[in-house]
């Protein structure tokens, strides 16, 4: 890893008037992941922030019942953040005004996503081929909305244009008030290892007062004391790091803390997780819908276990709550030794 010095902060972290204390962890806008069932299990191990499924500014303003659903917040998620994407000026000021009157936390808009249906659309990830609409869809949003507005975006389009020290400064000047940077370009997408030394400098930058959150490979207690300690962010967000291990949470806090790794969960614990989680996936969504949504965690929840493949094909293919249970029973049985 490159290490970036820095001089620390160790003062608390605010985003408008909430204070989410030091070195908080946020957990990232995902979709299809960071529904309802799972936002509350990551805040039950320590997340500080949460975030929706990323929103279509389009959809929500045509009240497509799918989106309208990933809206749904509750009192025992907060502090919570609606992130937004569109590339039209007055859709996403539309959509801010319509999420914020489900009272969210905050607003965050994506110009990070770096998926081809949307980037190339001239949404997420796209619209750093075009910063001053980026900053334009900004500016509007903030001034047409009551709550703090964030955004996510990354360290640039490709590797000759990473300009994320300029697109900082330009979105803190028309008002946002917390800037999330994944360290990697949209031409990366996932591969590769994020550049933690933009984020350090953009964090260091003397013109740069709003809170800076870093993104990109947060798996674990020790990278995530590793990002803290050499590039100063606030905060550290955590996206895939946290599929199917919802506890990574408590994990990092507990090191940040004491300095101490916990110890894995056991087999029992970790399969009665996974169960409560397919059973509130289903008592939210309904059986068939339930478990669709939950097969991305099962897909890497036990991953490490020796000889696993065939139990995971099973656990993936399984239709109904008795099947999954049955494989659930398996693998506590063929396991806790």
């Amino acid at each position: 890893m490159k290490v970036y010095l820095c001089t620390l902060n160790y003062t608390t972290v605010k985003i408008g008037t909430i204070d989410f204390g030091k070195e908080p962890l946020f957990l990232a806008p995902m979709e299809d992941v960071t529904n309802k069932v799972f936002r509350q299990l990551c805040k039950s191990y320590g997340a500080d922030l949460v975030y929706t499924e990323f929103v279509s500014a389009d959809a929500l303003i045509r009240e497509i019942d799918k989106t309208i659903k990933k809206i749904d917040i509750g009192e025992d998620e907060r502090p919570i953040g609606i992130q937004l994407y569109g590339k039209d000026i007055d859709t996403m000021v539309e959509a801010a005004r319509i999420a914020e009157e489900v009272n969210p936390d905050l607003i965050d808009i994506n110009f990070g996503c770096p998926v081809k249906k949307i980037a190339t659309k001239g949404a997420g990830a796209g619209l750093l081929r075009d910063i001053p609409k980026m900053i334009a869809i900004t500016q509007a949003v903030v001034k047409a909305v009551n709550k703090p507005v964030t955004v996510k975006t990354r360290l640039g389009w490709d590797e000759s244009s990473k300009n994320i020290i300029e697109i900082a400064e330009r979105l803190q000047d028309v008002g946002i008030q917390a800037l999330t940077i994944h360290g990697r370009t949209r031409a990366q997408m996932y591969s590769g290892e994020a550049d933690w030394t933009l984020i350090g400098k953009v964090k260091n930058n003397p013109r740069i007062s709003i809170p800076i959150i870093g993104n990109g490979d947060v798996t674990d207690p020790l990278k995530a004391k590793y990002f803290f300690n050499n590039f100063g962010v606030d905060a550290l967000m955590i996206g895939r790091g946290a599929i199917g291990r919802p506890w990574i949470f408590r994990e990092i806090k507990h090191f940040l803390n004491t300095g101490e790794l916990l110890p894995d969960l056991s087999i029992p614990e970790h399969v009665e997780l996974i169960r409560d989680f397919v059973h509130k996936s289903i008592d939210w969504l309904g059986e068939r819908r339930g478990i669709l949504h939950s097969r991305r965690h099962l897909a890497i929840t036990f991953k490490g276990l020796d000889n696993f493949r065939p139990i995971k094909i099973k656990m993936l293919q399984a239709e109904n709550i008795q099947e999954l249970e049955a494989v659930f029973n398996e693998i506590k049985v063929r396991w806790n030794n």
